[in-house]
């Protein structure tokens, strides 16, 4: 697994093993998670071009212990343009001013995005129509169509038709 390089690169100590509730007793250890922090454009006024405050989370879905082979396969699948082609996720957060805060905001992003990519869609019932509707159609295009004989007939084209 590619990751950034060393020097740049915060991770949790081992013995915080915090465990993060995805959904449904999904859960995932930060010890997963690979913080990368560099410099951020947007508010942050003196400190804007002096302080690395935009955070960037990495997580290895394909390398990851806690969940199946169908749950990897469905986030990669749902998230295939946050990761790339090793199964890392990339989640950016600079919104905020400070280190701290930004990495708290991409955590949530994370939890949000693998929430809502583990949520299995209801399959798609293939339905008919009426035959009711159908006839409804052939009624209604040949009435429009003796409406636009008459309209021709009377403004005297030459035109004879005949139903």
């Amino acid at each position: 697994m590619p990751l950034p390089p060393k020097g740049a690169v915060s991770r949790k100590k081992a013995g915080d093993r915090a465990m993060i509730e995805i959904k449904n007793g999904v859960v995932i250890s930060e010890d997963e998670f690979v913080f990368k922090a560099s410099r951020s454009r947007g508010p942050g006024g003196q400190n804007v071009n002096k302080v690395s405050t935009k955070v960037t989370l990495y997580f290895d879905v394909a390398g990851c212990r806690t969940l199946s082979d169908s749950q990897k396969t469905r986030i990669l699948k749902r998230l295939k343009t946050r990761a790339d082609k090793n199964g890392v996720l990339h989640i950016c957060s600079q919104r905020h001013r400070t280190q701290k805060a930004n990495r708290a905001a991409a955590k949530e992003r994370l939890i949000e995005l693998l929430a809502g990519a583990l949520v299995k869609r209801p399959v798609r019932k293939k339905t008919k129509v009426p035959d009711s509707a159908v006839q409804r159609r052939l009624d209604e295009k040949k009435r429009r169509s003796t409406l636009k004989q008459q309209r021709a007939a009377k403004k005297g084209f030459g035109i004879d038709f005949e139903l």
